[in-house]
């Protein structure tokens, strides 16, 4: 009769012996360990990706706005038209009708006017139109970088001695964060127009809808706005080339990369929106008050 061997067992019929590895625990837990620290290890390189932009662009501030204005043009070619629908038909449904349907209930449907401050300004303007540049650029740039590391030419532009951090990533990080901020302004008239739609729909007078926006409106949720939206455009900058320029894995591993990078930077604007509008409010409260 067959004795099994130390550290086997028999499995199946009497006289057929079969090894049984012993469970790999220690593996697992490895396993998900990594899992547990990869983001935060990300998010530090993303963090080191932000500082040799930024010192790169500071200490020698020249010979890259060509690119950059090439990139900025790039950006508006291709994000103003879905912006603008995107703005005006939020703003025209969820806060437009909606908002407005609860204005009618107490006979004031100008004061709509009122609440697109909040709604458009300090909000889904901003956020929409992050939203836009990443998807449509975002992804482009991740694509564009990640085609390039796949076919070794950022490995062929070191060995030449060209640093492409400087070459590649800082002229699209830069114009991302100026058109972001600057597409922002475009962003705000057509969420007001959107509510300004909805408010004809509901028959409201159209000056007292701008007069209600106007006494509300102040010189810090507009410049907050926009620079809230241009470091939208900072934030989905750096996560894209991160994610492009670290791509890995073939054709499969770039199309991976462009998911991750827009799931990464929706929630790195969202995340970044919470703590700026937490933190703008509460240096202004008198910013809550509606007039």
């Amino acid at each position: 009769m067959t004795s099994p061997v130390q550290g086997t067992g028999t499995l199946g019929s009497p006289g057929h012996t079969k090894a049984v590895s012993a469970p790999r625990f220690g593996k697992g837990l490895r396993s998900a360990r990594g899992a547990a620290t990869r983001p935060l290890q990300q998010a530090g390189e993303m963090f080191e990706l932000l500082l040799a932009v930024l010192k790169s662009a500071i200490t020698n501030p020249r010979g890259y706005w060509g690119d950059v204005r090439e990139q900025m043009f790039e950006i508006l070619k291709l994000c103003w038209l879905p912006m603008i629908i995107s703005t005006t038909a939020f703003g025209f449904g969820a806060p437009g009708l909606q908002g407005g349907n609860i204005f009618l209930l107490f006979g004031i449907p100008e004061r709509l006017g009122s609440f697109f401050l909040m709604a458009s300004v300090r909000e889904f303007a901003p956020w929409i139109n992050a939203m836009v540049v990443a998807g449509v650029m975002g992804t482009a740039i991740t694509a564009d970088l990640g085609a390039r590391r796949i076919r070794e030419e950022f490995d062929a532009m070191e060995v030449l001695g060209v640093d492409p951090i400087r070459t590649i990533i800082l002229p699209r990080v830069i114009a991302l964060t100026i058109m972001t901020g600057l597409m922002d302004v475009v962003a705000l008239c057509f969420g007001v127009f959107g509510g300004l739609l909805a408010a004809w729909e509901l028959d409201a007078n159209t000056n007292a809808y701008f007069g209600n926006f106007w006494n509300n409106a102040t010189t810090t949720d507009m410049w907050c706005s926009v620079v809230k939206t241009a470091l939208f455009g900072l934030i989905i900058g750096v996560v894209c080339c991160y994610k492009g320029y670290r791509a890995e894995g073939g054709p499969i591993g770039v199309g991976r990369a462009v998911n991750q990078a827009v799931v990464i930077a929706f929630a790195g604007i969202w995340m970044f929106n919470f703590a700026f509008t937490t933190l703008m409010l509460g240096l202004n409260p008198d910013m809550q008050v509606y007039r």
